[in-house]
């Protein structure tokens, strides 16, 4: 199990949310690889509850992931609503 995206996985997410390809600081580009990675980890903590490393690593990233979409939140917020729309997150 690796929580690490491949090169090929960044590229995507950069290519699809980013201004180009290479865009992999932005925003939008690192929220959508947080959530990534925190759907994966989740799949994960179904069947290992007692991984408490993950656990904590995981509970780490959605912190980040919600101060970086409070940051998006207050530069652009029609970005913002689009963004998470097309993530499915925040119900």
């Amino acid at each position: 199990m690796s929580i690490n995206l491949s090169k090929e996985q960044k590229l995507e997410l950069a290519e699809k949310f980013g201004a180009n390809a290479k865009d992999t600081g932005s925003a939008e580009v690192q929220i959508a690889m947080l959530t990534k990675k925190i759907s994966e980890l989740t799949e994960h903590m179904k069947s290992n509850k007692k991984d408490f490393a993950t656990k904590r690593g995981l509970l780490m990233m959605v912190g980040k992931r919600k101060r970086l979409l409070s940051f998006l939140k207050d530069r652009n917020l029609e970005g913002y609503r689009s963004l998470i729309k097309e993530l499915g997150i925040r119900g």
